[in-house]
């Protein structure tokens, strides 16, 4: 079970937010921000922040660092790490398994996640069978598209997703996230886009639309 850190916003959390990190940072990063989605008082939410495993990252020269999988190029085409995905695919369902244990069903949990946290969340929610509440996918893109249409289940078709991405992001460009979100309309799902005047990185209109999609699909 991968290490988490978890922030409830009140007593007896009645949905869960299961958040991951991009690639190099770690649990932390974004444990700021749960303030300012939500306020107190606002709601009684649980958000699961785990730390990626270390593992070599080939496009770094094969140093270790907290990654849901590896990049080996920057090239759209290029080779992806199929492994990977499967591995931490096989990690966010177990969060999700512990979830229900804690008394939140998967229909009060959604799935988030930053860049390379943002590709994984798109990677298993349309292949998880049982329905989630929502999906977060913000700066990332929608990973190994070529086998989509095979391996995704029909539990999470009507779940909302909300895309959001920089103009200015240097690090995945916005058109590949636009050609994900055109993608994953084109095959039936509701996705909400977004796009901010930033760079890779969150801005304060990008949490309050956040923080509005959030209480929306665990209203």
């Amino acid at each position: 079970m991968l290490e988490t850190i978890d922030i409830e916003t009140g007593p007896h959390p009645g949905a869960s937010i299961i958040w991951l990190h991009g690639l190099g940072a770690d649990a932390h990063d974004f444990e700021p921000v749960v303030p300012e989605i939500v306020r107190p008082g606002a709601g009684s939410w649980r958000f699961v922040i785990p730390n990626a495993p270390q593992r070599p990252v080939t496009l770094n020269g094969g140093m270790r660092m907290r990654a849901w999988y590896d990049i080996k190029s920057l090239d759209r085409g290029g080779s992806e790490d199929d492994a990977g995905f499967r591995d931490s695919d096989a990690r966010i369902r177990e969060l999700i398994a512990r979830e229900g244990e804690r008394g939140v069903p998967p229909g009060r949990i959604v799935l988030a996640g930053f860049s390379q946290g943002g590709a994984v969340s798109l990677y298993t929610a349309p292949r998880c069978a049982v329905r989630l509440a929502g999906v977060l996918a913000l700066s990332c893109y929608l990973p190994l598209q070529g086998e989509f249409k095979a391996r995704r289940m029909p539990g999470n078709q009507e779940t909302p997703i909300f895309m959001a991405h920089g103009r200015a992001d240097p690090m995945i460009p916005m058109q590949l996230g636009v050609e994900s979100c055109e993608f994953l309309r084109s095959q039936g799902y509701t996705v909400e886009w977004h796009e901010y005047s930033m760079a890779h990185s969150v801005c304060a209109e990008e949490i309050a639309d956040i923080g509005a999609f959030l209480r929306r699909v665990l209203a």
